[in-house]
């Protein structure tokens, strides 16, 4: 096996004094690289924020920019990061960096390298575009004839999402985004710039044994499968996004860590007659670049999923393959009919997602096995929604989150998938409700009868984020709201 070693901020760097379990973050600060901070080592704050250069989907490269104290540091073999150090100096301030000094976009400072390297993979995307020379007058004014200026993008097409997961206590956020709605194009001789037209690094096969624990990359999908196969202890980790906070917060040590995030056949998108097949790796902003608004009910899911860092490493796989009651996901599978193709050493089976999860993080799926893909069955459901519950409109855990899928021919409900979240041990359908609306008329009576029933399915339970009165309550206002969007002067309209 070759050296272990990362290029940060140009320079070649030996996976020195790191364990199998060490951070990328931690393992930065040791190297001297203090620009990146630890706010809550959970990935909701951003002031660990990095770039990674990651594949385009033109060949080239694409800067993306991730949580730095989620991410194991041995994931980094072979790849190339770059921290608020590389992107400027005092002397030589990066863009981005210039433009948060002159809006006074920095107070105590702690933040800043994240949301600097947040701004920075923005303001390198390829594809950003300016709006035309007349958006540009006043930053507030939404122009109806600009489809880049609006309340969540620039004049110079600055996508604000960029910045949903970075915090700021103290600067408050309107300078920060007037910073970021100031920047232009990159200049002619930009090295970050220029770097995008060179392809990304190769996934690098790596075997890493140190700290009393073991990270391995395979270097296909067959030797994962007989690796953990031949290990069935071993824990399989692809955007380390639930990882990460088991390791920092929780302390916990797999003695065997095997990555699967970078495998091929785990990041593939193909859109057929019949079904849409999602590779369970393939990072969720990537599904969400790819499907393009294909699949409407989760281009409303995508938004709500936590932040781009973390939908920048976040996957499919990942979400189910915890098996947590309340990820955001299998709601939103579970209405669109999901099956899951499960891969062994043996072969694969395909299972239903209704059938996948069995009790609390506990699920159909052998330790053998690995989530290869997500099939959504086609054709989709003419109308659907998904409807999230939680204490912020973006980057919070649901108190409670609905899938709905139906089907209206003349009026009438021929088919639907209810799937819930945060209201029981596990995420469900509702069954129940699902029957009490087949071959009813699609009207307030239906409706406001079938709520009731919505509001008794699952057994949720009271915590930190909400009493198990308030949750019942949600789930029986949810169909009422789904219902008013699909009605206008109290006709039905066809979705």
């Amino acid at each position: 096996m070759d050296e272990i070693a990362i290029t940060v901020n140009g320079l070649r760097r030996p996976l020195e004094g790191a364990t199998a379990h060490t951070t990328a973050l931690d393992w930065l600060r040791d190297t001297g690289l203090t620009g990146s901070k630890e706010g809550c080592a959970e990935g909701e704050c951003g002031a660990c924020a990095m770039l990674v250069a990651t594949p385009g989907t033109d060949g080239g490269t694409e800067w993306t920019a991730v949580n730095a104290c989620l991410v194991p540091v041995a994931a980094l073999n072979g790849q190339e990061v770059v921290t608020a150090e590389g992107l400027g100096s005092p002397e030589s301030l990066h863009p981005v960096q210039e433009k948060l000094a002159e809006a006074g976009g920095s107070q105590c400072g702690y933040c800043t390298p994240g949301f600097a390297c947040s701004m920075a993979g923005e303001y390198y995307r390829a594809d950003r575009v300016p709006a035309p020379a007349h958006a540009h007058d006043v930053v507030d004014e939404h122009d109806e004839g600009c489809l880049v200026h609006d309340a969540e993008h620039g004049p110079n097409g600055f996508d604000l999402h960029a910045l949903s997961g970075n915090l700021c206590r103290c600067t408050g956020y309107r300078p920060i985004r007037d910073a970021a709605y100031e920047l232009g194009m990159p200049e002619p001789g930009d090295e970050l710039a220029a770097r995008r037209d060179r392809p990304a690094p190769a996934a690098v096969p790596t075997d890493f044994t140190a700290g009393g624990g073991r990270f391995v990359r395979p270097a296909t999908l067959d030797e994962t499968l007989r690796l953990i196969r031949d290990e069935p202890s071993a824990l399989l980790v692809a955007g380390s996004t639930d990882l990460g906070v088991e390791v920092n917060l929780r302390g916990r040590r797999a003695p065997l860590v095997v990555a699967v995030e970078q495998l091929d056949e785990l990041r593939t998108l193909s859109v057929g007659d019949d079904v849409i097949e999602i590779g369970a790796a393939l990072p969720l902003t990537e599904v969400e670049r790819r499907l393009d608004g294909r699949v409407p009910l989760l281009a409303q899911l995508f938004p709500q999923f936590a932040s781009r860092l973390i939908r920048n490493r976040g996957t499919f796989g990942g979400n189910l393959g915890t098996g947590s009651p309340i990820g955001d996901t299998p709601p939103a599978l579970l209405a669109l009919g999901a099956r899951l193709v499960l891969a062994s050493a043996d072969g694969e089976r395909e299972v239903e997602l209704a059938d996948y999860f069995t009790g609390y993080r506990q699920t159909i799926r052998r330790p053998d096995e690995l989530i290869r893909a997500v099939r959504i069955p086609l054709p989709l459901a003419r109308v659907t929604a998904f409807n999230k519950i939680a204490k912020r409109r973006f980057d919070d855990i649901s108190s409670v989150a609905l899938g709905f899928a139906l089907d209206l021919e003349g009026g009438v409900v021929t088919n639907a998938r209810i799937g819930l979240g945060g209201v029981a041990a596990t995420p469900l359908r509702a069954y129940d409700t699902e029957a009490a609306l087949i071959g009813k008329a699609w009207n307030i009576a239906t409706v406001k009868a079938a709520s009731t029933v919505l509001q008794g399915e699952g057994t949720p339970m009271s915590d930190h984020r909400a009493s198990s009165d308030y949750r019942s309550l949600m789930l029986g206002s949810a169909l009422l709201k789904l219902y008013s969007t699909t009605i206008h002067d109290d006709k039905e309209v066809s979705a």
